[in-house]
């Protein structure tokens, strides 16, 4: 007999984009639903996310001139996966993606708008597309949230000008390479923040929310219009079985042990983990180290071990989210490097001094091709980003601002640890560890390559995804421009991750896989505490969270088709559940 401190129909463990997501479907379809939370802030992971959803076929294409089909992006999955996926994950996320998002429009708060030029990160596949499938969340006001907005998640300092003032996509875009009318964008951005009186009252951090913050703002306010609870400081520490289902979880609220049974369903959204040295240990090529990760400190894996421990079945737990990280002293989490690869005018190389990879690559693909070269006498676990006095002056690295707005004798302390320099390539190979003559070798025969604008070593700025974070002022190939001017620069480069992408096996409707292949009942995971439908890969920008709200979508739905093959329709319209 199990003594029930709180009953629910559907339990939610992790308060991120997807376990939102799920939260106000199952409410919406008359499921008493709690939300739990590990730590001290809701968000996890998505509020410090550039928050877009890569959503095929979705209802804004046709609006803005794009042309898709779920055929087409079926096709393109399958391409992506190398046909490893074929257990309907793919195709059931093709059909349900949209519904989800006209979900959210239509009954929440959330709003979305389609990337025109946001092409997919391998368009040249078959189905592959230059634009369209990437949404990004439309900015949301926190004054809507009261002082609910103080406990959300903040989003990564390197997505705030100064640190501190919010942008969206576009915006950055702009001030990211000066482009037309960046004086007037820096202006807007300035007094849109200095206005808000009333918000810097509460806080210093921006109430115009943008990106991740913007989608995990929108949620929880349409949470709160519900009266949907979130708890705070609760930790998972067990799933509990009623009878031949999982029928709740015990855990530990503010220091008290709690038995929460959740009537219908519970859905693990707790995030990967990444954060858990003795799983990446385990499970992860090495080197792996935790500090690496780009994301909180709280996603240590508490939702997969607690399924595990069911015997539940686990899959693709040696991949994640890969994205070269760079540390910052003093920051919780290490800072990616989403878009300084593609600007012209630098490299990567390893310890020998040699490029090992296309720099506009994928971010996934860089840390692949990071493991794949490592070896005795060339490691490249770190590398390291190598770059001239202009890329210095011109662009933003890390947690560097450009040269022009913050020059090196303005560089506080704690940045001068990230920031490698030199008067000539030996200097600054020496300096690093790297191979002098290699290092001379490399930038001599990318130089030539530069001026003639073509990379013929790996290709750089030959694809859509490339030039897109490119410098359009900088042609023949916005990706390319040689490093002859000196002081040099280096940063290093870990193989850090977004993410983990191994966890729970599910099948189409979420449901977590027992060893014998068969449905755990009463048991769902989605987002990263899953196994990732995309594979080993990462087809566009969004393809974590929109599978992760999808199947939070699709987990609801078959909680209450279930419920109500078990229940009856007619009790549970007598129970208001």
């Amino acid at each position: 007999m199990i003594r029930w401190d709180e009953c629910c129909d559907v339990l939610v463990i992790g308060s991120g984009a997807g376990g939102m997501t799920a939260a106000l479907r199952a409410h919406d379809l008359g499921l008493d639903t709690l939300v739990i939370e590990k730590s001290e802030q809701y968000g996890g992971t998505s509020a410090v996310s550039g928050g877009g959803i890569w959503i095929p076929d979705n209802h804004r294409i046709r609006a803005l001139g794009g042309e898709d089909s779920r055929a087409e992006a079926v096709a393109y999955l399958k391409a992506v996966t190398h046909g490893e996926l074929d257990d309907g994950r793919i195709e059931a996320y093709v059909e349900h993606a949209r519904a989800m998002v006209e979900y959210l429009e239509r009954d929440t708060r959330v709003r979305f708008e389609a990337q025109a030029q946001y092409t997919d990160y391998y368009p040249h596949m078959p189905g592959g597309k230059p634009g369209y499938r990437s949404m990004d969340p439309l900015p949301f006001d926190a004054a809507a949230l009261g002082e609910e907005f103080l406990r959300m998640r903040a989003p990564s300092p390197g997505t705030l000008m100064m640190g501190r003032m919010a942008m969206t996509m576009k915006e950055a875009r702009v001030l990211l390479c000066r482009g037309k009318g960046w004086l007037g964008l820096t202006a807007k951005v300035l007094w849109r923040y200095w206005r808000d009186r009333e918000g810097r009252k509460l806080s210093r951090r921006d109430r115009f929310l943008t990106l991740g913050n913007a989608l995990v703002g929108a949620l929880r306010c349409s949470l709160l219009d519900r009266g949907v609870p979130l708890w705070l400081n609760c930790q998972l520490e067990r799933l509990l079985i009623v009878g031949e289902r999982i029928g709740g979880a015990r855990v530990l609220r503010d220091g008290q042990w709690l038995n929460i049974k959740a009537r219908h369903g519970v859905i693990i959204a707790a995030g990967g983990f990444e954060r858990n040295q003795a799983m990446r240990t385990q499970h992860h090529p090495q080197p792996s180290q935790a500090q690496w990760s780009a994301t909180p400190p709280c996603n240590t894996g508490d939702g997969i071990r607690a399924a595990q421990a069911v015997g539940a079945s686990t899959a693709l737990m040696a991949h994640s989210w890969w994205a070269p990280t760079v540390q910052v002293p003093g920051e919780e989490k290490q800072r990616a490097l989403f878009i300084e690869r593609n600007l012209p005018g630098c490299i990567l190389v390893d310890s020998a001094g040699e490029r090992f990879v296309n720099e506009g690559a994928p971010y996934s693909d860089i840390v692949y091709a990071m493991y794949r070269h490592n070896r005795e006498g060339a490691t490249s676990v770190p590398c390291w980003l190598v770059f001239d006095a202009d890329y210095r002056r011109k662009y933003p690295c890390g947690p560097l601002l450009p040269g022009y707005a913050q020059p090196d004798w303005r560089l506080p302390e704690h940045l001068r640890k990230v920031l490698h320099k030199a008067d000539d390539l030996g200097a600054l190979a020496a300096l690093i560890g790297v191979d002098g003559a290699g290092l001379g070798r490399t930038v001599a025969r990318f130089n030539a390559m530069a001026v003639c604008g073509r990379d013929d070593d790996f290709g750089k700025g030959e694809s859509l995804f490339d030039r897109y974070y490119g410098d359009p002022g900088v042609q023949p190939n916005p990706c390319l421009a040689p490093l002859h001017k000196a002081p040099f620069y280096a940063v290093r480069v870990d193989a850090g991750d977004i993410g983990t992408k191994g966890g729970l096996l599910t099948n189409a409707h979420a449901q977590v896989l027992h060893q014998d292949g068969k449905p755990i009942q009463g048991l769902y995971a989605i987002g990263n505490s899953a196994a990732s439908m995309m594979g080993r890969t990462y087809p566009g920008a969004g393809a974590t969270l929109g599978p992760a709200m999808t199947f939070g979508y699709l987990a609801a739905e078959h909680i209450r088709a279930d419920s109500q093959q078990r229940q009856g329709p007619s009790t549970l319209a007598l129970t208001g559940r």
